[in-house]
């Protein structure tokens, strides 16, 4: 490809020199120490023709572009004013060989002249030894040429310091090591455009470039940085000059798009704009791209005020100071010149160092044209002397100039340079790209001459800062905000679901209950919110819940501990009332030893009521029934022995004499008492095994709470649990009864029956409760059925007989014991 590139290059050079060409005026040449190459497009190429045999483009045969020779004069008046600088280089002038450079491909001869040394090119030169005819050069014009161009000066580390190519490919240093600039990159305007679209809250776009680098560069990074932004791009097209602009228009129209980014050069945007303005096309938003932004002729076309607003990107408006007295006193001396340069233009042929137009345009032609690249230029030719400066050791009286200069010393230099600039600092990043400061500019194309509003700026140091002044747009749709959007933004609490390919085109879809939409993570998704918080249908938040369970704190679970409390004092003191006396009749005949199990029993039982309050554990759950349930039926197997032992006593010794001597002989109620209490423990032991009672997280019975429970395990192990106490409880009920004329003393029906109703009752209140019901509350039911369960046990059947014991101890004798019994024999006898 390179070797190509130098086989044209070396044609056109002979081509060029082969006939006669002199390149001979004073706008193009200036003598100096230092000789500075420029690179600028007076003239442009409107029809690309191919050629069949080598050829250089004269480019004084092509369209004419007054900017071009704006900035060419942007560079001499740069030069001289470092020349006339006695602290930049003193002792020490620059001088300039400047080409027009029009074509992409066919002007390589001014770039030949630059790196030639003594009229000819050496290959394979090194550094340290070569020396061209330019220690730097600025230009030219566009990412295309420049890219075509560049490998020649890079090749040799010729400093590129370029005003005009914004190719994010120059950034590339392994490619273009000596390539510098002065105008942001590709990337960098993408970014801004970008930024513009987002302010506005704009997603439906459409974006046209023209067939080249800086187009198809711009286009690439367009696709790529929209990513994830929420950025639609309806509509591309890379059009060429023949392009059918007003099909292209069509199809923007038809797609509803209101906002159309033109990312390309002036004679491609301008084509546009007129094709626009011709097929009325109306109420429109464009976005200008630098090269075009400040264009003085296209704000002057008719009828362009009614294709909507324009807004353009473009560098920092900075004043050049005594510029327009440089262009006046240049003005000044053309004049005087005029006849003689023209007879000698005439006289001899000149190789792209020929301009027409250029000395009928006046002072003010000059300086009211596009200043686009203007300061670009500048900043050019004072990096290049500022590096020099720094080559050169100069101080404020004098340069070395002893030392050899050559152009790679200059590129080292740059790199360091930051230095200020008419109120700008000038410094360049490890890809030699300038710091960004640009302007968002609003056209006004209703005052004559046209004007540009800087509405905005845009800086990335010392940090990325964006802003538009929305108070300085006045819209063309009723002052407000035009509408760019595939889909109508959704309302709040709605998630959008995608409809074909472009990710901004949906429908709204309100997130369900326990879910929420966050458009700055995913607009597209109702995220689930996590277990411990929750939402209402349409939320873009979760709340957290509230974890709630029966404090200790709380009203309801102080009384209930306090009867807890006083229930276990109680128990304790009927125990000790009954060890007391437990010789008494009345402790005999209540069951002795086995009165103290049951005291025993329903004290532990009562323990279990305390792991109801609290944050509750695994631990606590596993207290709060399984304590319970086993102390209370080892005390219901007592009531059910003895109501048996009672009945046996008084009825079935005699009927069944041998089976009694049998009981009492081994001790039957122990027994009993011992084979019920162990089948209880072991179906206990297999209830906590085979799924053990744990704790849970109820999140799903209230919207805004989370409820500690503990649940009841395994169904079928909890049912044989549950069998065997109310079985017992059945027996003894049974028992009871058979036992219900027996004698008064030893007559225990009312009472344990009683209990064991009030146990019964309570407990299908509460599993109905449990149930129905769902509540934080439900757990202390829990603990009122068991201190329930206790008192009716407690209250039917020892606080009688402690009455008995303490206030009418008469009835504690065994007289009185005997008495009774003979009273029911004496009345079974007569029956």
């Amino acid at each position: 490809m390179l070797l190509s590139s130098i086989y044209n290059f070396l044609l056109c050079f002979t081509n060029c020199f082969f006939f006669k060409v002199s390149c001979s005026t004073s706008e193009f040449r200036l003598e100096g120490d230092y000789l500075l190459g420029g690179l600028f497009a007076l003239h442009e190429i409107d029809h690309v023709t191919p050629v069949f045999i080598p050829e250089t483009t004269e480019c004084f045969r092509q369209s004419t572009s007054k900017s071009g020779y704006k900035i060419l004069q942007v560079m001499r008046y740069a030069v001289e004013e470092i020349n006339n600088s006695t602290t930049l280089l003193p002792n020490v002038s620059l001088g300039y060989e400047i080409f027009d450079h029009c074509s992409n491909t066919r002007n390589f001869h001014s770039v030949l002249n630059f790196i030639s040394n003594n009229g000819s090119v050496r290959s394979k030169e090194k550094l340290n030894n070569y020396q061209p005819k330019v220690i730097a050069l600025t230009g030219p014009f566009g990412s295309s040429r420049t890219i075509s161009v560049a490998p020649l000066f890079t090749t040799d580390l010729i400093p590129m310091v370029n005003y005009g190519a914004a190719s994010y490919a120059l950034s590339n240093k392994l490619q273009f090591p000596s390539f510098v600039r002065t105008i942001p990159s590709n990337k960098d305007l993408i970014e801004m455009i970008i930024h513009i679209i987002r302010w506005f809250g704009w997603n439906w776009v459409a974006f046209l470039g023209s067939q080249d680098d800086y187009s198809s560069d711009g286009l690439k990074l367009f696709n790529e940085y929209i990513k994830n932004t929420g950025i639609c791009l309806a509509y591309q097209e890379g059009l060429s000059l023949n392009a059918n602009y007003s099909l292209t228009l069509k199809k923007i129209d038809k797609l509803n798009i209101n906002v159309i980014v033109i990312f390309a050069l002036t004679q491609y945007a301008s084509k546009f704009i007129k094709a626009a303005i011709a097929n009325d096309m109306q109420d429109k938003v464009w976005i200008a791209s630098p090269s075009w932004a400040l264009n003085q002729q296209i704000p002057r076309e008719p009828g362009i005020r009614k294709i909507g607003t324009i807004i353009g990107i473009a560098d920092r408006l900075l004043s050049l100071p005594r510029f327009n007295e440089f262009v006046y006193n240049k003005a000044k001396g053309t004049a005087h010149a005029g006849h003689n340069d023209k007879a000698v233009q005439s006289k001899n042929e000149i190789c792209n160092q020929d301009c027409d137009y250029c000395s009928l345009m006046t002072a003010e032609d000059i300086i009211n044209e596009s200043p686009t690249h203007a300061f670009a230029v500048y900043s050019a030719i004072y990096t290049i002397a500022h590096a020099l400066h720094k080559v050169l050791q100069c101080d404020m009286n004098e340069c070395h100039k002893n030392i050899t200069v050559k152009p790679y010393m200059l590129l080292e230099k740059i790199k360091l340079l930051n230095f200020p600039l008419n109120g700008r600092q000038v410094k360049y990043d490890d890809n030699y790209d300038p710091t960004i400061s640009y302007a968002v500019l609003l056209w006004h194309t209703d005052v004559n001459p046209p004007q540009f509003e800087m509405v905005g700026t845009y800086n990335k140091l010392p940090e990325i800062r964006f802003i538009i002044d929305n108070t300085l747009m006045p819209w063309h749709d009723n002052g407000s905000v035009p509408f760019s959007n595939c889909s109508t933004e959704c309302k709040v609490g709605y998630s959008r679901e995608q409809e074909g390919f472009h990710s901004c085109c949906f429908t709204c879809t309100k997130c369900p209950r326990n879910s929420y939409v966050d458009f700055s993570r995913d607009p597209y998704t109702c995220f689930p919110c996590a277990e411990s918080e929750w939402s209402d249908e349409g939320s873009t938040t979760c709340k957290t819940r509230s974890v709630v369970y029966p404090q200790f704190t709380e009203i309801p679970s102080i009384i209930v501990m306090i009867s807890a409390g006083c229930l276990i004092i109680l128990l304790i003191a009927v125990f000790c009332l009954f060890a007391y006396n437990y010789n008494t009749p009345v402790v005999k005949s209540a069951g002795g030893s086995m009165c103290l199990l049951m005291l025993t029993s329903l004290v532990l039982s009562s323990v279990s009521v305390f792991f109801f309050f609290g944050k509750p554990s695994s631990v606590f759950c596993l207290m709060r029934n399984a304590i319970f349930t086993f102390f209370f039926t080892v005390c219901i197997s007592c009531l059910t022995v003895r109501s048996f032992q009672i009945v046996c006593v008084f009825k079935m010794a005699t009927q069944f004499p041998r089976v009694y001597s049998l009981w009492v002989k081994h001790n039957g109620h122990w027994l009993f008492i011992a084979f019920s209490s162990f089948i209880h423990l072991i179906s206990c032991v297999v209830w906590m095994a085979v799924n053990p009672v744990k704790l849970i997280a109820d999140s799903w019975t209230f919207k805004d709470q989370i409820m500690l429970t503990c649940e009841m395990g395994n169904t079928i192990t909890l049912t044989i649990v549950l069998f065997i106490s109310w079985f017992l409880g059945f027996l003894c009920l049974l028992f009871s009864y058979m036992g219900r004329d027996l004698p008064k003393n030893y007559n225990e029906a009312k009472s344990i029956t009683f209990s064991l109703i009030l146990y019964y009752l309570t407990w299908i209140a509460y599993f109905t409760a449990y149930l129905t019901i769902k509540s934080k509350y439900i757990v202390i039911l829990n603990a009122v059925a068991q201190i329930s369960s206790i008192n009716g046990i407690l209250f039917s059947y020892f606080i009688p007989k402690s009455y008995i014991i303490i206030f009418q101890p008469q009835k504690n004798t065994s007289t009185y014991f005997q008495t009774s019994i003979q009273n029911y024999t004496q009345t079974i006898s007569r029956s």
